[in-house]
């Protein structure tokens, strides 16, 4: 049976609150019997976008990640809400706006934070999918509609179609270990979760500092050789997708101008600032400027 789903891309996210002011145009001050009751105009948003910025100037990424209801398969708050909370064969997943007054633990029973506690009603809301909407013809939900970037893809797929196609581009979902097994489903969270390690390569011709292009970089943990890659015409270079909290690094520079290295201990992204190349005899051991 086809269930719905959503793909957000991460890497197209600019933070506009698009998708944010679109939930609350729907939901605030609007009932819909069955589907949701109205939501606060005080209350948090069930549509959230978070981020995070790494690196320093002039190397600085910022990532925006929009979340909200994960519409799990095996959601927490099913588990705590009992008859409160149904799954829809369609894989959406409603809280009852009429079993779940008064119900505050369910707010507590969600891992991504994504119900929200409406006071004046006593009452757990959440992002439903827009599936008022969808039950009245609607191809996709409000978010992906104003969206000028085209973060979301709504698909109605089956499990078997929509697991070889997350396979195929690498779709991965938060907090896998959770096991909640989400129907949302992110491209590019690779930006969320892991590091960079980056610099910029210069060397001074005469009385002018200029920017090295084409300078080999490889990256070392101890003697092992991890990547390698070319700083590009700005001096540049970025070693992406590392793991965070992963240790020790080494960062080697060679090039016809003279060669440099810089060790750096990885918590979260480093941008080793301006790296000088320096003439030396031992192409490997040159001290740090």
């Amino acid at each position: 049976m086809s269930k719905w789903n959503l793909v957000i891309k991460v890497g197209r996210c600019e933070n506009c609150q698009n998708c944010v002011i679109a939930a609350r145009d729907e939901h605030v001050g609007n009932d819909f019997p069955g589907y949701a009751a109205p939501a606060a105009a005080n209350a948090g948003s069930p549509v959230r976008i978070l981020r995070r910025v790494q690196g320093d100037a002039h190397m600085v990424e910022t990532t925006y990640l929009p979340v909200m209801c994960n519409h799990c398969d095996e959601a927490p708050c099913m588990r705590v809400g009992g008859d409160a909370i149904r799954k829809r064969a369609d894989g959406i997943v409603i809280i009852d706006p009429d079993k779940a007054r008064g119900r505050k633990d369910i707010v507590k029973s969600c891992p991504y934070k994504a119900i929200v506690w409406n006071e004046e009603l006593q009452l757990p809301q959440t992002w439903i999918f827009d599936a008022h909407l969808l039950d009245q013809g609607w191809p996709q939900p409000r978010c992906q509609q104003s969206c000028p970037t085209e973060v979301f893809e709504t698909l109605r797929l089956d499990d078997a179609a929509m697991a070889e196609k997350a396979r195929r581009e690498g779709l991965k979902v938060l907090r896998p270990n959770l096991g909640t097994k989400p129907r949302v489903w992110y491209s590019g969270l690779e930006r969320w979760e892991t590091c960079f390690i980056g610099g910029s390569v210069s060397t001074r011709m005469g009385d002018v500092v200029e920017c090295v292009t084409d300078a080999v970089v490889v990256l070392y943990v101890g003697n092992q050789k991890m990547a390698e890659t070319v700083s590009d015409g700005f001096g540049d270079f970025r070693f992406a997708g590392l793991a965070k909290g992963s240790g020790l690094y080494r960062v080697q520079i060679r090039h016809a101008h003279g060669n440099a290295w810089r060790k750096c201990e990885l918590g979260e992204s480093v941008y080793l600032g301006e790296v000088r190349l320096v003439h030396s005899t031992n192409d490997v051991e040159v001290a740090p400027s």
